[in-house]
C-alpha cells in the first residue's frame, strides 16, 4: 500500500532561482489559493536570468524526454477560468533527452525581454508572467514548476497635462461649476481643484467626491464592466450658498490603483473617473462624472 502512495508523488524537486533575487526589488501578489507571496519585481527590456535545479528524490532517477523553460505573458478571464492566453511566450531548451541522478542545475538568460503590459488582478480578469519548467516524459506524464514574477512600467511626466473645468447644473435649479487642477495624474499624486456654486435653489446636504475604477472585458455583445468604488472624499457637510467656493484636496497614495490600461491586447480596459455626487434634502442624488488618466511615475528610490 505504502508503495502505491509512493509511486504519485513527484520523482524530483525543481527550485527556480533568480540570478539578481537577493538584490531586486520584492513585491506582494496573491496566489490562486488566497495566500500572499513575495516575488521579484520587472519591468519591460530587462533580462531575465537565473539558474534551475533538478534534485531527484532520493534513490530516484528521472528519465525524461528533455527539459525546457518558458517565460509566459498570459491573460485569463475568470468567465473562462483555466484558459490562459499566451501574448509573450518565450522558450530555452536546458536539456536533451536522458536521466539525472543527482542534482543537476541550469543556467537560463532571456535578454531585453519585451513586456509591454504590467501584472494586474482584476475583478473579472488576470494578467501575469510565469516563468515554466517542463520535464518532458512520455508514459509518467511531464513534471511542470511554474515561478511568478510582477512586472511594471514606468511612463515620463506628460508634456501636456491640462486642467479640467465643467459646468453643471439643472435649469433654474442649481448651476456649479468644477474644476481639476490636471486630467492626468501619478499614483502617488494629489488632486487639488475647487467647486464654485453659481446658482443653488435646492437644498443640498451633502457632497461627495468619489475615485472609481470600471474594468472592461471582453469585446462586442460580450463586454462585461465592472464598476467599483475605491474612495469615497466628503467635500461638504451641509447647505452651500450662492457664490460659495469648495477646496479639493484628494491624496492618491493610501488608495491601491494601477494605472488607466486602454484596450490591453484587445481583452481588457481599466479605466478611472472622478464622480462628483450632491444629494439634496430629499435624498435625490446628482452626478457628474468625469474621466482620468493614471499612471506610474518612475520612483527615485526603487
Amino acid at each position: 500500500m505504502n508503495y502505491l502512495i509512493g509511486a504519485f508523488k513527484p520523482s524530483c524537486n525543481i527550485s527556480i532561482t533568480f540570478s539578481d533575487g537577493k538584490s531586486r526589488k520584492q513585491v506582494p501578489i496573491k496566489k490562486e489559493n488566497g495566500h500572499t507571496v513575495m516575488v521579484p519585481l520587472f519591468q519591460s527590456q530587462e533580462n531575465i536570468a537565473g539558474k534551475i535545479s533538478i534534485e531527484p528524490i532520493q534513490g530516484k532517477k528521472v528519465d525524461h524526454n528533455g527539459v525546457k523553460v518558458e517565460l509566459l505573458g498570459q491573460i485569463e478571464m475568470y468567465f473562462d477560468r483555466g484558459n490562459f492566453y499566451d501574448f509573450t511566450s518565450l522558450v530555452r531548451e536546458l536539456d536533451v533527452p536522458g536521466d539525472i541522478y543527482e542534482k543537476k542545475s541550469y543556467p537560463f538568460e532571456f535578454s531585453t525581454v519585451e513586456m509591454p503590459y504590467e501584472t494586474y488582478n482584476g475583478a473579472n480578469v488576470r494578467l501575469r508572467y510565469v516563468l515554466k519548467v517542463t520535464i518532458s516524459r512520455g508514459y509518467a506524464g511531464s513534471i511542470v514548476e511554474y515561478q511568478d514574477f510582477v512586472v511594471r512600467n514606468y511612463s515620463p511626466l506628460p508634456s501636456i497635462n491640462n486642467s479640467i473645468k465643467m459646468e453643471v447644473g439643472i435649469e433654474d435649479c442649481l448651476h456649479i461649476e468644477f474644476e481639476y487642477n490636471k486630467s492626468k495624474y501619478h499614483l502617488k499624486d494629489v488632486i487639488i481643484g475647487k467647486i464654485y456654486f453659481l446658482l443653488v435653489r435646492i437644498k443640498l446636504k451633502n457632497m461627495d467626491l468619489e475615485i472609481r475604477r470600471r474594468e472592461s472585458t471582453g469585446s462586442g455583445a460580450n463586454t462585461h464592466v465592472e464598476t467599483e468604488t475605491l474612495a469615497k472624499f466628503e467635500l461638504m457637510d451641509g447647505a452651500p450658498v450662492r457664490g460659495e467656493s469648495i477646496p479639493i484636496r484628494l491624496f492618491l497614495s493610501p488608495y491601491e490603483l494601477t494605472p488607466t490600461y486602454r484596450n490591453i491586447n484587445n481583452k481588457f480596459s481599466v479605466k478611472y473617473y472622478l464622480n462628483l455626487v450632491l444629494v439634496d434634502e430629499e435624498d435625490r442624488r446628482y452626478f457628474k462624472q468625469q474621466e482620468i488618466t493614471i499612471y506610474r511615475l518612475q520612483e527615485e528610490t526603487s
